[in-house]
């Protein structure tokens, strides 16, 4: 049976979920999701009140396939994904940001998780990389600013609630959710609707080691 993994997006800069270049990736941050999410399962990011869109639908993603890090930074498909920090918006928030070293180390490009001289932040680091992989899609919808509201009556059927941390249901608990989302934006389906929330302050961080955004 598939699951449904909700939870409330905090940050959204274009980069967790990533929905450029014609597949949405979660490559960072949410490490419990990723490390458990299998193909077929949902994931929906609800807007939160610090991007002012409590009850709204951020994106929504079917897995439709994982990748480890460092399957996703060899393949020549996802080399768009990695960040250029001095380039376009989309460029600045790539999500492509972990390899190995020759020894087996964690490579951080410089990116929105690393510090802003382009080191890495241990802190982001540890809980990226705990994920253990990376998830992608294409059968996703995403909204950004654009966040449509989620009539109350779905969210109620599934029991959900605006809090921290993510939570996971049935795919039978949320059959009015997705109902609603794959019926009234069928015709959506695998495009950016709109920029994301946060997008104008691309060239911003997020510090794991002070847990704030540095602009």
């Amino acid at each position: 049976m598939a699951k449904v993994y909700i939870y409330v997006v905090a940050r959204d800069f274009g980069f967790a979920p990533n929905p450029f270049h014609g597949v949405c990736t979660l490559a960072t941050c949410k490490p419990d999701i990723r490390r458990v999410a299998r193909e077929g399962d949902w994931v929906v990011g609800m807007g939160g009140i610090a991007l002012n869109a409590v009850g709204r639908c951020v994106f929504a993603m079917q897995v439709t396939t994982s990748l480890t890090f460092e399957e996703y930074w060899t393949d020549p498909e996802y080399r768009r994904k990695r960040p250029v920090r001095n380039g376009s918006l989309r460029a600045m928030v790539g999500d492509n940001i972990y390899h190995r070293d020759d020894d087996g180390g964690w490579i951080q490009e410089d990116s929105h998780h690393s510090r802003p001289d382009g080191t890495p932040d241990p802190q982001n680091m540890k809980t990226d990389t705990s994920g253990k992989r990376v998830l992608l899609s294409r059968r996703f919808l995403y909204f950004g600013r654009e966040a449509p509201l989620v009539p109350a009556e779905f969210l109620a059927e599934a029991g959900y609630r605006n809090i921290r941390r993510h939570r996971t249901f049935e795919l039978e608990q949320c059959a009015g959710l997705i109902g609603w989302l794959t019926r009234q934006f069928a015709a959506d389906f695998n495009q950016v609707l709109a920029d994301p929330c946060q997008f104008d302050e691309g060239s911003a961080r997020y510090s794991g080691e002070r847990g704030r955004i540095l602009r």
